[in-house]
């Protein structure tokens, strides 16, 4: 769903990315989770807008209904729980995952952190949106919450910062717009080509074909690791009630 004329620069994402090696790739000399890494600047977005249909060829995730399409990551059907046209994080009972195992795709997501606020830091509104159950785009309530920076919303959790903090106030509607390149192995299991990640968070530009490191891990590089080629897309439990409505993807 394209509602603030960024239609051409995601038609523009889409085009292959050359392969790169970046096993020794630096993050500009900042350690991980560094809070001396300057803040990305505050943007303000535009109001949030009610959802539109998704374009016509993208697999519904989610149309306000159920969780058919998503199961437990422990086994067994999604325990979140399901309000009129969201659901939300049920704190304690595990992430949750697709079906379906998915590649290269375009992604739309919508996310709300609890209002009111509670907490603070990484302990407020947190979740994640995890492409292939392994490389993470951030989900916290990063409106007027300082937090280390490559660990905010729209951050590349624990690699590269959002280009810009596009976050809305607790209890409105963010919209995440992800194009995801999948990691290519050789067939010893070397990395030819690392992921990628475009994303628009509320339409404004935080990750520009950034090529990962490696895994989303904490506190440490975890290094690419030979894995399936389709893999399903995963939503974090962080102990806090997060929303999500209007989820599709487009395979490419």
């Amino acid at each position: 769903m394209r509602r603030d004329g960024a239609a051409l620069l995601f038609a523009l994402s889409f085009l292959l990315y050359p392969a790169c090696d970046v096993s020794g790739q630096e993050q500009d000399g900042w350690p991980q989770h560094s809070t001396e890494r300057p803040a990305p600047p505050v943007v303000q977005a535009v109001p949030p807008a009610q959802p539109a249909p998704p374009p016509s060829d993208a697999i519904v995730l989610f149309d306000g209904d159920d969780l058919d399409a998503w199961e437990a990551d422990r086994g067994g059907p999604a325990q979140w729980t399901v309000g009129p046209g969201y659901f939300e994080v049920r704190p304690g009972t595990g992430g949750i995952h697709t079906r379906q195992g998915f590649r290269d795709v375009q992604l739309h997501v919508e996310w709300a952190s609890p209002d009111p606020p509670n907490g603070e830091g990484q302990n407020r509104g947190n979740s994640g949106v995890f492409l292939q159950g392994i490389y993470e785009v951030q989900v916290l309530d990063s409106h007027e919450n300082p937090t280390y920076p490559d660990g905010q919303a729209g951050a590349l959790y624990g690699q590269f910062p959002p280009l810009a903090n596009v976050t809305r106030p607790p209890g409105e509607w963010n919209a995440y717009d992800i194009v995801f390149r999948a990691p290519r192995f050789a067939e010893d299991g070397s990395l030819e080509s690392p992921a990628r990640m475009t994303v628009f968070h509320n339409g404004v530009l935080v990750q520009d074909a950034q090529a990962l490191l490696g895994p989303t891990s904490h506190g440490r590089r975890a290094p690419y690791e030979a894995h399936e080629d389709l893999l399903p897309i995963g939503l974090q439990d962080h102990e806090h009630p997060v929303r999500f409505r209007n989820i599709w993807v487009r395979e490419l």
